[in-house]
């Protein structure tokens, strides 16, 4: 059918071009931030690229349900300005017809979008901390970097090398402060090498001085050396446990229905459900006011969608403190405004307002 088809080839240009726009900007951003946390220890800054893809990833439920309403939006805005829309009315097709080439359109993109939201978002999460874990948890000497101070894996030590020889394992101007047993120390040495020593990791450190501080008393020691040997763990720190439903598959939130499984379950379907409810939205709302200019359609889309992906996240917040329940969030949100949306559009299609005025005027 002609309408249905030169319909949905209109969308599937505007959708694509918003989509390249959003994801572009996404990644910009992601990438900014994840670079900060490479530059703070966080992230391995060999793997920035990795981080910021998963994590673009668990974003994408976002990026295509904005993707979806901006295009929506911008191709019925496009279509009443050029009186378009006046033709297909005119023609026999009433604004509930326009229902169905958008719902055969956004039907893969939903789909899309409960994938991402329901398996791919906590997988991304898992592989974001498995990748955080494993650089957090190696050993002393692998946090070493020239002209940088690095903590060590327990936190106890921190290391500084001027100048790093990799090959030889050996390092020059090396400056070590380290706190145990209430006695922190402060060791400078002119260079250091690592040697085995009954099969453990010594930093041999040659020509320095070391200041000892007893946190209890106060008292100071400062002894200098030719030689000094300084224990550097191998021990590396396991990869964090956490119960976060973030991390946790679909299936095992239902499984487990906790108040904070409910929260992150109620996100997860409200990315779905959010997504199908802006198509009706889009559709009951749109509409050109010749003062206002084309602009004002964008804008309320924005709006309409900040709004309502603020409104998840709070019943997410709620329903994780027991404030209301899960049921009756998910039907008062997300059936409220899918009734409103298509009581809109059928206002709009029986044009009530200008009948009531009619039969005013009717003598």
């Amino acid at each position: 059918m002609l309408f249905h088809s030169s319909f949905r080839k209109e969308l599937s240009r505007s959708f694509g071009a918003t989509l390249v726009v959003l994801v572009t900007i996404v990644m910009t951003m992601i990438l900014i931030r994840t670079l900060g946390q490479a530059s703070l220890g966080s992230v391995n800054p060999s793997e920035v690229f990795l981080v910021m893809g998963f994590t673009v990833v668990g974003q994408l439920p976002t990026i295509l349900t904005l993707s979806l309403f901006i295009s929506v939006t911008s191709t019925l805005t496009r279509m009443y300005a050029s009186s378009e829309m006046v033709v297909w009315f005119s023609s026999g097709q009433n604004l509930t017809a326009f229902l169905r080439p958008l719902l055969r359109f956004a039907a893969p993109i939903l789909l899309v979008v409960g994938l991402l939201a329901l398996v791919v978002w906590p997988w991304s999460n898992v592989q974001i901390r498995e990748l955080r874990d494993r650089y957090q948890s190696r050993g002393d000497i692998e946090r070493v970097a020239p002209g940088q101070f690095q903590e060590s894996a327990g936190g106890q030590r921190v290391f500084f090398i001027d100048k790093f020889t990799a090959g030889s394992d050996t390092g020059r101007n090396i400056f070590i402060s380290d706190v145990e047993n209430q006695r922190e120390s402060v060791t400078s040495a002119q260079s250091g090498s690592i040697q085995m020593i009954k099969d453990e990791r010594f930093l041999m450190l040659n020509n320095g001085q070391r200041l000892q501080t007893e946190l209890d008393t106060g008292a100071t020691r400062v002894s200098e050396f030719v030689e000094y040997g300084v224990h550097v763990s191998d021990r590396t720190l396991g990869s964090s446990v956490s119960d976060s439903p973030r991390f946790k598959a679909t299936p095992a939130l239902v499984m487990e229905p906790t108040a904070r499984n409910l929260s992150e379950l109620s996100w997860r379907l409200g990315l779905l459900f959010a997504a199908a409810n802006c198509v009706v939205i889009a559709l009951a709302a749109t509409r050109v006011n010749p003062r206002v200019g084309r602009s004002a359609g964008l804008i309320f889309a924005l709006f309409v969608f900040a709004t309502y992906y603020n409104l998840v996240n709070v019943g997410q917040s709620w329903i994780a403190n027991g404030r209301v329940n899960f049921l009756v969030f998910m039907l008062a949100l997300h059936g409220g405004i899918f009734l409103l949306a298509l009581s809109w559009m059928m206002v709009r299609q029986g044009n009530w307002p200008s009948l009531r005025r009619r039969r005013g005027c009717a003598p």
